[in-house]
């Protein structure tokens, strides 16, 4: 669906312009009459002046008005292309009831925001700005209201299950008795069958879970139920947060732009997190599901009963949300190997956005369209914010500033100031330099010196820190942030020399002293990844080797071994050396460690990504060659398959999971390692083990190991084949057989293979997640969408285009695929340019698209 004026010039939206709406909105009826495509849409609402008279600014876009009345007496009014603005003179001084009649067209909605229909199935997603989409309203997070909502099925019968928000009270009717924002609002219609279960509150409540699915998928919602459970069982043993309502339901749909939704009481999920069976479903999926399932209950109150003042204030649910997932998926896994994975993300996507044309502090200063700002530096980096307030003032003072967060909040729309307040309050801390955090964009830089006085009896080691967060566009100077480092010191055999401490930086330039220490230590900084920074330090190829052996804290051992690999990677590729042995030792001593927990294993061993590589480069003053780095990549990979063949086939087989699978961790974390094992023995036995465990295997995890290693050498003919034979007719697990072999593909290989997929009778470009899969995948293959030719470009933009005029918010996120642009060679660089002004230049553009664009050409 295209916006209302393509051709306008899009307005920035300002923080500093905010000003409350004039009216409380005491009750919402809705009465919707589906059809597909002319859906009636009755509103009732009751507004309360809060002041002296003022004009009614009611947000509307695609809406057919057919009448208009304030406390039943009609009104002559025409919408302009964002809605309708209602006279002060028009309104009576008193409360009044608002009431309109609109029509719109689900069966043509294919922005997938407001009412759309996903095969036959009406369903909503009304955040940020879709419930305009639906009715008149004033469409902001500030103004809440209860709502009451009656669902007419259309006269075909095809909808026989009728959902909303709340508590149901008869057929077809709900009612949500706490005040919630539009955004919040959730219509689901359709040929549903429900998976069902109760919950037990704390207070001795009864709660009736429901997943709703399609016909077909009951089999598929266990992990998902089981997920919610613990959920809703963990915030309230960690937040003392309960379930407030009757009823808490989920419905999967396959056509959705984002993950999942958390309207209240109905969450809407993308079907990819909900179902999953044994056969179909990774461990990786698994684990997103448990995690998106408990993210999203997670909100009922960190979003819903306390939600935004305005969108400015993403971060303060979402930042917080995703702080509060990664909390609970580490207690229900394992923390170390869920922070690994947390910053693996946050480096490959935030620091990615911080150093580019997209930067933007945590809470942003403007927009022009709010869904271009549901981004990495929001969520992840708005996570990490939350984390390093708890290292700074201590779990328990961060539980009693939540207590008083929930008591004093509840019900209300906030500021980050607000969430800043509570913990001053709770703890007498100043916290006003730690919320630069909020409002500085970019990554801090700490580069790190030492200085070492030995002394008969102890010697004295100083540590000296000096911070720098780079330039951001608009904001050129940046004040000192506080940064809290968790600090070890190691002893030569990995001893800790000192307790842990936490070393809290609060100028530009600090020093720290340790005294009496019995030899020179090495530094162990940033552990547990305390603080999102980039640390730099002149440290040695020996002191890295001893953390990647000793270091007690799993973050930094891993990361002493992630700069170890990229040292090597590096080398190999300016100077062409070779991997040296004692690296290669390294690794193959962790891979023989039988104390350390496989899953942990399985990712020290695995090499930096090629993006991650080009974004070190980079940050180095060096320009970047993706294929060059592909061709380096998989050299080192070969000699550390050369090096380990010995241990490889007793590796592989030691990790065999026996039994029935179990997505539980400790079993994934076997078959993590065993799927490293493979690739590297995949490189030395030309795929004869993958080829025998993709013919035997019994769950997906192990089938599409084998699947990605074939590909990996270029065996992967019969096996794409042998996969499409067997699972054609499951969409999501169709959705893998479309991204591996577009992100597997050799570089020379990668466009002619994506374009190839984009032919093929399977690809719905119109779905979301297959076009992510396809499309997306391209991005995903650094060396084949950067090929020199710039055909990776062209086909990307090509489908960017034909995208934007159907799905904006899909078109405008995957436009970033572009924005590191500027990393790379002239040659590149121009070639990009091309394709990001063919795209800007479009007529119709949308505005989502238009704001990606232009920010990234500005660079």
């Amino acid at each position: 669906m295209r916006d209302a004026s393509p051709q306008q010039t899009p307005q920035a939206i300002h923080l500093r312009d905010y000003t409350p709406f004039p009216f409380h909105v005491a009750h919402v009826g809705l009465t919707f009459w589906l059809a597909p495509q002319a859906t009636r849409v009755r509103s009732e609402i009751r507004f309360e002046p809060k002041g002296p008279k003022s004009d009614l600014r009611l947000d509307g876009e695609a809406l057919k008005l057919v009448s208009a009345a304030i406390d039943d007496v009609p009104l002559d009014l025409a919408l302009d292309d964002t809605g309708v603005t209602v006279p002060a003179a028009s309104l009576p001084d008193r409360p009044f009831t608002w009431t309109a009649e609109v029509e719109i067209n689900p069966s043509e909605n294919t922005a997938l925001e407001g009412l759309y229909m996903s095969k036959g199935m009406y369903c909503t997603q009304c955040e940020a700005e879709g419930f305009r989409k639906i009715t008149l309203y004033p469409d902001r997070p500030d103004v809440m209201a209860p709502f009451d909502v009656t669902i007419h099925a259309d006269p075909s019968g095809s909808t026989p299950v009728l959902l909303s928000n709340g508590n149901p009270t008869g057929d077809g009717t709900w009612h949500d008795p706490w005040p919630k924002p539009a955004y919040l609002f959730a219509l689901v219609a359709g040929e549903l069958v429900a998976v069902e279960d109760s919950f037990t509150t704390r207070s001795g409540r009864d709660v009736a879970l429901k997943i709703w699915v399609r016909p077909g998928d009951e089999g598929k919602c266990a992990y998902a139920m089981d997920a919610l459970k613990r959920s809703m069982r963990w915030d309230e043993t960690e937040y003392g947060r309960e379930y407030d309502l009757d009823i808490f339901q989920i419905v999967a749909v396959d056509d959705f732009n984002m993950g999942a939704m958390e309207n209240k009481g109905l969450n809407i999920f993308n079907s990819k997190y909900v179902l999953a069976s044994p056969e179909t479903a990774t461990d990786r999926d698994y684990e997103l599901i448990e995690g998106i399932i408990a993210h999203e209950y997670f909100h009922n109150w960190t979003g819903n009963r306390i939600t935004c003042r305005d969108w400015f204030q993403l971060c303060l649910k979402e930042g917080l949300t995703v702080f509060r997932d990664q909390q609970f998926s580490g207690d229900m896994r394992s923390h170390a190997v869920k922070r690994i994975e947390d910053v693996l993300q946050l480096r490959a996507r935030q620091f990615r956005e911080d150093a580019g044309p997209l930067a933007h502090p945590v809470r942003p200063e403007s927009y022009i369209e709010i869904n271009n700002f549901y981004t990495a530096t929001v969520y992840e980096k708005g996570a990490e914010v939350i984390g390093m307030l708890r290292t700074l003032i201590g779990p328990e003072a961060y539980r009693k500033g939540c207590d008083l967060y929930f008591d004093r909040h509840d019900g209300q729309a906030c500021t980050i100031e607000d969430w800043i307040k509570v913990f001053e309050d709770a703890t007498g801390t100043d916290l006003n330099q730690f919320a630069l955090w909020y409002r500085q964009a970019g990554t801090p830089r700490v580069d790190v010196s030492e200085a070492w006085s030995a002394k008969e009896g102890g010697g004295t080691y100083t540590l000296t820190f000096r911070q720098e967060t780079p330039r951001t566009p608009g904001q050129a100077d940046k004040d000192p942030q506080v940064i809290p480092l968790r600090t070890g010191l190691l002893a030569r055999d990995g001893r800790e020399l000192i307790p842990e401490q936490v070393l809290e930086l609060t100028e530009r330039t600090q020093s720290f002293r340790f005294t009496d220490l019995p030899e020179r230590p090495i530094p162990s900084l940033n552990r547990g990844f305390s603080a999102p920074i980039v640390l730099t330090r002149a440290d040695s190829t020996e002191d890295r080797l001893i953390r990647f052996a000793h270091d007690s804290d799993p973050f930094n051992r891993f990361e002493a071994g992630r700069t170890l690999s990229k040292t090597v990677l590096i080398k190999m590729l300016t100077d062409g050396s070779e991997a040296p042995a004692a690296y290669l030792d390294a690794l193959h001593a962790v891979a023989t460690d039988d104390t350390l927990d496989p899953a942990f294993r399985a990712l020290a061993l695995a090499l930096p990504s090629e993006d991650d590589l080009a974004q070190t480069l980079a940050e180095g003053d060096q320009t970047p060659d993706p294929v060059a780095i592909h061709t380096t990549r998989r050299a080192l990979l070969r000699a550390v398959a050369a090096h380990m063949e010995p241990v490889l086939d007793p590796l592989y087989d030691a990790m065999a999971v026996p039994g029935p699978y179990t997505p539980e961790a400790q079993a994934a974390g076997k078959r993590a390692l065993r799927s490293t094992a493979l690739r590297l023995l995949s490189e030395r036995d030309g795929g004869a083990r993958a080829k025998a465990q993709f013919a035997a295997a019994d769950n997906m995890t192990e089938q599409l190991s084998a699947f990605s290693s074939l590909l990996g050498i270029g065996q992967g003919a019969a096996a794409t084949d042998a996969f499409y034979a067997q699972w054609s007719a499951d969409r999501l697990v169709m959705d893998k057989w479309f991204s591996l072999q577009v992100s597997l593909a050799a570089p020379e290989d990668a466009v002619t293979t994506c374009k190839r997929l984009t032919e093929h009778a399977d690809f719905d470009w119109k779905n979301p997640n297959r076009f992510r899969s396809t499309l997306g995948a391209l991005a995903m293959n650094p060396a084949g969408f950067h090929d020199p030719s710039g055909d990776g470009y062209t086909l990307f933009a090509d489908w960017l285009i034909r995208l934007d005029a159907l799905n904006p918010q899909t078109t405008a996120r995957m436009s970033t695929a572009f924005e590191t642009w500027r990393r790379y060679d002239e040659n590149r660089q121009t070639r990009i340019r091309i394709e990001l002004e063919r795209i800007a230049g479009t007529p119709g553009l949308s505005r989502d698209t238009t704001e990606m664009v232009g920010r990234i050409l500005r660079a």
